[in-house]
C-alpha cells in the first residue's frame, strides 16, 4: 500500500477531510470523480450559515469548529477566498437557530430599517463568506502542501479503495447513493443566478425550510449571487429560464437595481442531502475500515472542518 489513507470524493467535504488527515501525518490519496471545479461544491453561495442538517446536537459543534477555522483563513481573502462579510438573516430569531448561534460574535436581532418590506424579524451577523473557486484551490494546494495528492478517478466501489489503504473515507456527496449503496442520500436542487453587482455590499438571506423557493443574496468577487431554489429529488442540471427569471424578481424587491444587472451566469448544483449526516465507521465487506463522511446538503462549507476532525478521529488519528 503507497499511502494510510484514500479519500473518495473531491468536493469541499473531501478536500478538508483529506487536510486534516495529511497534516496530521498520514499519506493521503484522493480519489475524485471530477476536478474540484465540477463538483457540487463549486456551485455552492458559499456563506457560512447552517441550513437544513441534522443532528442539531452534532451541527452545532460542527459548524462552530468551522466557524472558527473560516474566521482565521478571511485573515488572508485573497488566497484562500474567505471574507467576513456583514448581513442579515430575515424571517428568524435568535430563538430559532441551535446552540451555534451563542459563538457567531455580534449576533444581534435586527432594527426595522435593516429588514426587506414585509418583515419583522431578523438577525443581522458578520459571517464567513467563501468564493468556491478560490477556496477549492486553496484547499488543493494547501493539501499538497502537507504531501497529499489528488487524482481524478472515478470509483464504482468503495473496495477498490479498501486495497489501496487501510483507511477509506467516504465522502462522496450524492454518489453515496450508489456507491454505498444508500437510498436515503437524494439530491436538493439549487438553482442561482450570477449577475453584475450593482452596488450590494452585505449578504441577505430569507429561507424558508419548508419551501422550494428562498432568497438569498450574496456579494462575490466575480458578481452578485442571487437565489434560490431547494427543489426536494430534482435531478436537473439544467438552467430553467422561468426559475430564473423568478429568482431575480424576487430578489428586485428588496434591492430594485437588481432587476436591470446584466446576468453573468446561471447555475444549477444538486445539493447532497440526507435526514441526518451520516458520519461513522464501518467494516467494508471482506475488511478494512471506512469512515462515511457525506449528507451535508446545502451546509458543506458550514460544517466541513467539523466534520473533518470527527472522521480523522473515527480513523484514529488523534486530532485536537
Amino acid at each position: 500500500m503507497t499511502c494510510d489513507a484514500i479519500v473518495v470524493g473531491g468536493g469541499v467535504i473531501g478536500l478538508t477531510s483529506a487536510i486534516v488527515l495529511a497534516e496530521g501525518g498520514r499519506r493521503v490519496t484522493v480519489w475524485s470523480r471530477d476536478p474540484a471545479g465540477r463538483t457540487t461544491s463549486a456551485v455552492a453561495g458559499g456563506l457560512w450559515w447552517p441550513y437544513r442538517i441534522e443532528p442539531e446536537e452534532q451541527v452545532a459543534a460542527w459548524s462552530v469548529r468551522t466557524l472558527h477555522t473560516l474566521t482565521a483563513l478571511a485573515e488572508r481573502p485573497a488566497e484562500t477566498g474567505v471574507r467576513l462579510v456583514e448581513g442579515t438573516q430575515a424571517g428568524v430569531g435568535t430563538r430559532d437557530l441551535g446552540a451555534w448561534a451563542a459563538a457567531v460574535p455580534g449576533l444581534r436581532p435586527a432594527r426595522p430599517d435593516e429588514l426587506p418590506d414585509g418583515l419583522t424579524l431578523g438577525l443581522r451577523a458578520r459571517v464567513p463568506l467563501v468564493d468556491m473557486a478560490t477556496y477549492l484551490g486553496y484547499l488543493r494546494r494547501r493539501l499538497e502542501a502537507a504531501g497529499g495528492t489528488v487524482e481524478e478517478r472515478a470509483v464504482t466501489s468503495l473496495g477498490e479503495a479498501r486495497g489501496a489503504a487501510p483507511l477509506v473515507v467516504n465522502c462522496t456527496g450524492l454518489g453515496a447513493r450508489e456507491l454505498v449503496p444508500d437510498a436515503e442520500v437524494h439530491p436538493v436542487q439549487g438553482q442561482l443566478v450570477v449577475v453584475e453587482n450593482p452596488g450590494v455590499e452585505e449578504w441577505l438571506g430569507a429561507v424558508d425550510p419548508h419551501s422550494p423557493d428562498t432568497l438569498y443574496m450574496l456579494p462575490q468577487p466575480y458578481g452578485l449571487v442571487l437565489g434560490g431554489t431547494a427543489r426536494e429529488n430534482a435531478w436537473s442540471l439544467e438552467p430553467d429560464p422561468a426559475t430564473a427569471k423568478a429568482i431575480v424578481a424576487r430578489c428586485a424587491r428588496v434591492h430594485p437595481r437588481v432587476a436591470h444587472a446584466r446576468v453573468l451566469a446561471h447555475r444549477v448544483g444538486l445539493r447532497p442531502a440526507r435526514s441526518r449526516v451520516r458520519l461513522e465507521p464501518e467494516e467494508l465487506p471482506g475488511g478494512g475500515a471506512c469512515v462515511h463522511n457525506y449528507g451535508h446538503g446545502g451546509a458543506g462549507v458550514t460544517v466541513a472542518w467539523g466534520c473533518a476532525r470527527d472522521a480523522a478521529r473515527l480513523g484514529g488519528l488523534a486530532v485536537e
